[in-house]
């Protein structure tokens, strides 16, 4: 029997990885998309003849029952965020209701039409936020430093207590930065990318940049797509989290972009203080090793890897006209 899945947040970057690996696998894969989410389809590429579009408001709980209700699948992966950290200042209440509640209404629709539906929680490493040690495993403390944080924070406390009370097979995966070439520039890593494709075509001088020491644990989206699946195959559900267990700073990354177009960095690099980020973190990384022991899960895609690719597209993209050469952001 074919299995469905259910996707939120389908047009994002985890979502085309996601869907393009259930769909080598002989899923039926439906996305939920509210409607003013419809224009960004065209981000699904050739995928978007695959899979099945469900138009529903995340916000409404009857319209997520009635989806759920109608499509019963074996399978729903709650990917469904703002794709920005920083933006969620701007709008806490919305970044609450998008995080909490579309977990919160997917799992009570689960529960209410009696479904053995396997749930996925998207959670995040900026959970952890102002942690007192490195690496972090899956008994570290949550301390969130920013409104994502703590919505990521609650529907993964959500899920729990779904999973405890209800005894629904519900897992979350928290997940450390994972980059692929469909990041938006203003991500750092795509954002870095495309500078080093735009001044290696000699369409841009400069790349100004922040903090470069910051560091992160950077993996590549495709990989941990992967530990998404696997999660919701194995016997019992427990939350994992995901990431490589390497720190590399800005800098690191600045540097190995670059050089992947043979490029010195140190040549084009503008400091601009008003790029710096109050809430930064300089030891969030990961402990997989339990992601490693139950799933046999590990990252294929190393650091440097990773960057070749991004920059490789962004000058093809840039080659073809396909996009823009960088602006700053």
């Amino acid at each position: 029997m074919t299995k469905t899945a259910l996707v939120t947040g389908i047009t994002g970057q985890d979502g085309y990885y996601l869907s393009h690996l259930l769909l080598n696998r002989g899923y039926r894969v439906v996305g939920l998309v509210p409607p003013h989410r419809q224009p960004n389809l065209t981000k699904l590429g050739t995928l978007a003849n695959q899979v099945e579009i469900f138009t529903v408001d995340l916000r409404d709980s009857r319209a997520l029952l009635t989806a759920v209700e109608q499509l019963r699948p074996q399978e729903i992966y709650n990917l469904a965020a703002p794709s920005f950290v920083p933006d969620s200042w701007n709008d806490p209440l919305g970044t609450l209701d998008l995080i909490t509640g579309t977990a919160t209404r997917l799992l009570e629709a689960v529960r209410q039409v009696g479904l053995s539906t396997r749930f996925y929680q998207a959670s995040s490493s900026e959970m952890f936020g102002d942690v007192f040690s490195s690496p972090q495993d899956e008994e570290t403390p949550f301390r969130p430093k920013n409104p994502y944080a703590a919505a990521k924070m609650h529907a993964h406390w959500t899920m729990v207590h779904h999973r405890q009370r209800y005894g629904l097979f519900a897992c979350s995966g928290i997940l450390y930065n994972h980059e692929s070439p469909l990041r938006a520039p203003q991500f750092v890593t795509r954002k870095v990318s495309l500078a080093a494709a735009s001044i290696k075509l000699g369409l841009t001088d400069t790349l100004e940049m922040g903090n470069l020491d910051a560091k992160r644990d950077w993996g590549f989206a495709g990989d941990y797509v992967e530990a998404m699946w696997l999660m919701l195959q194995v016997d019992e559900p427990e939350e994992y989290v995901i990431g490589t267990g390497k720190l590399h700073s800005v800098r690191d990354l600045v540097a190995t972009a670059f050089e992947s177009v043979g490029l010195d960095w140190t040549r084009y690099i503008v400091l601009n203080t008003s790029l710096l980020r109050q809430d930064e973190h300089f030891q969030l990384v990961a402990d997989p090793s339990k992601a490693k022991r139950n799933l046999g899960w590990e990252p294929q895609v190393s650091f440097e890897e990773l960057l070749e690719k991004m920059v490789k597209t962004d000058l093809e993209r840039l080659q073809s006209g396909a996009i823009a050469p960088l602006t700053q952001v």
